[in-house]
């Protein structure tokens, strides 16, 4: 990666922060200007991160170091573009259109300055996945959460607001473990640069380990939280059910970004040396804790909200699960897994606020509880001719099926492809041991059962919402806010068209991360670039 291309690497943090802060200076009365501002930065953001993609998908295996300041590594900012972040980048390029097109009908105006804290959001995001260093990842992971602050308080309302609370002291508790974890591990380390933490990890003391060891235990917890791990996701469900509906969607990635960073530590710090495999064991029961967990709530869901809260749960504990079986084989699945997930639970709660609008909650309510105690009225006369389902709940209803098959795993869609990856890979092609061990035959059934209980509730769900006997009106739905449903849903329909090409990719990701030394050898070797009189110039290096 040399010449203009080299630059791309800081354009999805420079282009959201750029437009988050010229937002401030236009009145919240000129609202159509600062959403074409802020969706032409989208735009801008999906364009450069298919670029990055694409140059992630060529030979090379390692394509660009990004010296900010044009210091060197460990002691100036870097930036790292691998495989696995260009993947993070255009999965939340994508998800960000989707979420702010839908806002546009109504939501971008129920409150003060949502573009701006839309685009913060980005920020944050896309700092932490390009950030090669633990202190300047707690920075985008503050501008990150202080954004989120106040997209999950838009539009206000008690519900929202006492969630909104909650969400906010556990993410100021998970911000505070992650200080205390990043002071450990420089105390023992000297250095927070994660290549140069990596190579010097193997080489620290025992009695120093330990230390460092504890510090990269409540590191590990501050992202477990966010990753919404059981115990620590008892304030998910609830907060993503209460938030806007564009909100929510763009928050799908948010717990997928406590999956990277670990997925990400774990491969790159604890991969060999005397620390290899370091909490393997409480990824894997963790992960097993929070399938089981959400499975449950994913069953006692009645409201569409918690039922895609706890659906994120089952796909955390899912993720969480194969990091700590930590096989290349699983793994690939798992990043495929990762993808269509995220997609489809981020269309699944734009979906149902459009489905809701025509619902009576307190009549339907009062329906199934009375049909559960036998009060329905048995006597009353069946309608002697069918009723035509209007076009927009049948296009609703199409969207819903399809959210139901990919959250459940049927096929012939995307989260099939993965699930049968993973599966595949844990009865005998990778290298957990063959035939299947008793745990394996565990972490199978626990998948299986997941994807059954996702098929019950949103069958059941599905039912009450379109073939019920009570009278509702039909939702008013725009064509703006329908079409980045369809829009995220044709992108699982894509990933299932093309899962082969998308296998080889998520392959040579697991397989550029299982091997650290080339991450490591291309911060450390990245060169300043000199000026023209020998000097080092303001710009930034590459490998």
């Amino acid at each position: 990666m040399t010449g203009w291309s080299h630059h791309l690497i800081i354009a999805p943090i420079l282009v959201p922060l750029v437009v988050a802060a010229l937002l401030l200076f236009f009145d919240e009365r000129q609202r159509v200007v600062k959403a074409m501002i802020s969706l032409a930065s989208t735009l801008i953001l999906v364009v450069v991160s298919l670029a990055l993609l694409r140059i992630e998908s060529g030979p090379n295996d390692f394509d660009g170091v990004y010296l900010l300041g044009n210091w060197a590594a460990p002691f100036g900012i870097v930036l790292v573009l691998d495989a696995l972040s260009a993947l993070m980048l255009i999965l939340t390029a994508l998800l960000s259109v989707a979420a702010l097109v839908f806002s546009l009908a109504r939501w971008h105006a129920v409150g003060a300055h949502f573009h701006t804290m839309f685009q913060l959001l980005l920020v944050g995001l896309n700092g932490a996945f390009l950030t090669g260093d633990l202190f300047n990842l707690f920075v985008f992971f503050e501008v990150m959460l202080a954004a989120s602050y106040g997209l999950l308080l838009h539009g206000s309302g008690p519900l929202r607001v006492k969630a909104g609370m909650h969400y906010i002291a556990v993410n100021l508790a998970a911000a505070l473990l992650f200080l205390i974890g990043v002071s450990l591990i420089y105390g023992t380390a000297g250095t927070l640069n994660m290549a140069d933490l990596a190579a010097r990890i193997p080489e620290i003391e025992p009695d120093r380990r330990m230390l460092m060891e504890a510090g990269a235990g409540v590191l590990g917890i501050a992202f477990l939280i966010k990753a919404g791990m059981w115990p620590l996701c008892f304030w998910l469900p609830t907060a993503y059910s209460a938030a806007s509906a564009p909100v929510a969607g763009i928050f799908a990635i948010m717990s997928k970004l406590g999956i990277y960073i670990i997925l990400r530590l774990t491969m790159l710090l604890f991969g060999d040396g005397p620390s290899a495999g370091f909490g393997a064991d409480v990824l894997l029961y963790g992960g097993i804790a929070t399938i089981i967990f959400g499975t449950i709530g994913v069953l006692a869901s009645q409201a569409l909200g918690r039922l895609a809260g706890f659906s994120v749960l089952v796909s955390s504990g899912t993720l969480l699960m194969v990091l700590g079986i930590n096989d290349g084989a699983i793994s690939s699945g798992a990043l495929l897994y990762l993808v269509s997930s995220t997609l489809t639970i981020s269309a699944f709660f734009m979906l149902i606020e459009l489905v809701e609008r025509g619902q009576d909650a307190g009549a339907i309510v009062l329906a199934v509880t009375m049909e559960a105690y036998g009060d329905a009225d048995e006597d009353e006369p069946e309608e002697g001719e069918g009723v035509t389902m209007p076009g927009t709940m049948a296009i609703l209803g199409i969207c819903f099926a399809a959210c139901g098959i990919l959250l459940s795993g049927l096929p012939p869609l995307s989260g099939f492809i993965a699930k049968f990856a993973m599966l595949s890979a844990m009865m005998g092609t990778g290298a957990i041991g063959v035939p299947p061990t008793a745990t394996v035959w565990i972490l199978v059934t626990l998948v299986i059962l997941s994807g059954i209980a996702a098929l019950i509730s949103m069958t059941r769900a599905g039912i009450r919402t379109f073939w019920s006997s009570l009278e509702g009106t039909v939702p008013r739905v725009l064509v703006i806010e329908i079409v980045p449903v369809m829009f995220l849903l044709f992108l699982t329909l894509a990933l299932t068209v093309q899962a082969g090409p998308a296998m080889q990719y998520m392959d040579t990701t697991i397989r550029t991360l299982s091997n650290p030394r080339t991450y490591i050898d291309a911060v450390r070797n990245a060169a300043v670039v000199p000026d023209y009189d020998g000097v080092s110039s303001t710009n930034a290096g590459s490998k």
